[in-house]
């Protein structure tokens, strides 16, 4: 066994999945492109931004013109998918899809590289500060911010355009579900994970294994496992497997494919330990998901659907699923204005209950319960100011 930033791999494993129809719609109004409105660069700037990365043998033209036609999702815009997020706008690929269901908060600016003071008092949404953002940075990559819970029925005409997906989640069930996905439709993926000072990365490709579950059978019980929440992170731990996140898509997108690393690699800055596990092909014959082809995750008892609900990481705050849609913003701003301060963007309506408490509803059903750790408390919240 080997013990990672937040978990024990072992070697055993279970597991079994419902098909969710890939015909699941995302609204339009969740899937918002932004593009500057500065003109685009004239060939020979363009020529001249990538000078550097072109230069570098193992990339050149035709490398850089992998890149530019490939498309990127991101899985997370919090410390890990900001900065990859950041290195592929720089590096010029042609499409980057950002997906995070949650708002921005002062405790991420001490590592989430691409918001500022301003997005923590607003409390934007994390894909929509990150695409402003981004866009200033390169105007010619198209940048598509996506306010979405990722679950069983959206994953698929969610990320079914990409070439290629990076792991920035901030939980187990997204990264069970992403590998069930990865494996069933054959698309590769970059995992990457980071808590206090260590992380670990690695690509999957998603043609038959080994795979995540290979090295994590089953979800680990929440007692067992550390967060930012419980452990902290540094800054510049998550900054380092981004990095080495990006590098890894940026080898796959260029077409250096036979430079990915084949071994699993686990970094502790702090005690200065470098380790590299080996993934045998003979984890396969034991593994449910790339052995046994049981989408457990995606299709079966474990299923991440839209009925779900969770206490969300490091926050006081709890995730519920609503029975809302068509939300008319506006009106139920004008309702709440008696409740406290209201906040209404395109994505979502926020009322502040208390100093310490708010209920924000998004455009997808999604309510988030900020000042609570428990459920039961979220839904009665629910309950009292959206009816049920």
């Amino acid at each position: 066994m080997i013990y990672g930033p937040y978990w024990t791999i072992t070697r055993s494993s279970k597991g079994d999945y419902p098909h969710h129809p890939s015909t699941t719609k995302i609204p339009l109004s969740l899937r918002l492109a932004h593009r500057s409105s500065a003109p685009r660069m004239k060939s020979n700037q363009s020529s001249n931004r990538y000078a550097r990365q072109v230069q570098f043998s193992p990339i050149g033209e035709n490398g850089q013109a992998g890149i530019r036609k490939s498309t990127v999702t991101i899985l997370g815009c919090g410390a890990l998918g900001t900065v990859v997020a950041e290195i592929l706008t720089r590096a010029g690929v042609g499409q980057l899809r950002l997906i995070d269901r949650d708002i921005v908060e002062w405790s991420n600016l001490q590592r989430q590289s691409l918001f500022d003071e301003n997005n923590a008092k607003e409390g934007h949404s994390k894909a929509e500060a990150a695409s402003i953002h981004l866009s200033r940075i390169n105007s010619e990559v198209q940048i598509e911010p996506i306010v979405l819970d990722i679950t069983s029925e959206n994953i698929g005409p969610t990320l079914s355009a990409s070439d290629l997906i990076i792991d920035a989640a901030d939980n187990f069930l997204l990264r069970f579900l992403l590998n069930d996905w990865s494996l069933k439709h054959h698309q590769p993926w970059v995992h990457g994970g980071c808590i206090g000072a260590t992380g670990q990365v690695h690509l999957f490709n998603g043609t038959g294994g080994p795979c995540f579950r290979c090295l994590v059978p089953e979800p680990p019980p929440a007692a067992a496992v550390d967060t930012c929440d419980t452990a902290g992170v540094i800054g510049s731990a998550t900054h380092a497997i981004a990095s080495l996140q990006a590098t890894e898509a940026i080898k796959w997108l260029s077409g250096n494919r036979e430079c990915n690393r084949t071994k699993l690699l686990s970094i502790d800055l702090w005690n200065n330990r470098i380790r590299e596990l080996n993934l045998p092909p003979q984890l396969r014959d034991h593994c449910v998901a790339c052995g046994k082809r049981q989408y457990d995750f995606l299709e079966g008892s474990h299923a991440l659907s839209s009925e779900s609900s969770a206490v969300l990481c490091g926050r006081e705050a709890v995730q519920l699923q609503t029975n809302e849609c068509d939300i008319d913003f506006s009106q139920l701003a004008e309702r709440w204005q008696s409740l406290g301060r209201v906040q209404q963007t395109r994505f979502f309506v926020r009322v502040h209950l208390t100093n310490e408490q708010s209920l924000t509803l998004f455009k997808d059903g999604r309510a988030v319960i900020s000042g609570t750790d428990q459920i039961a408390t979220a839904r009665s919240i629910v309950n009292r100011y959206l009816g049920g």
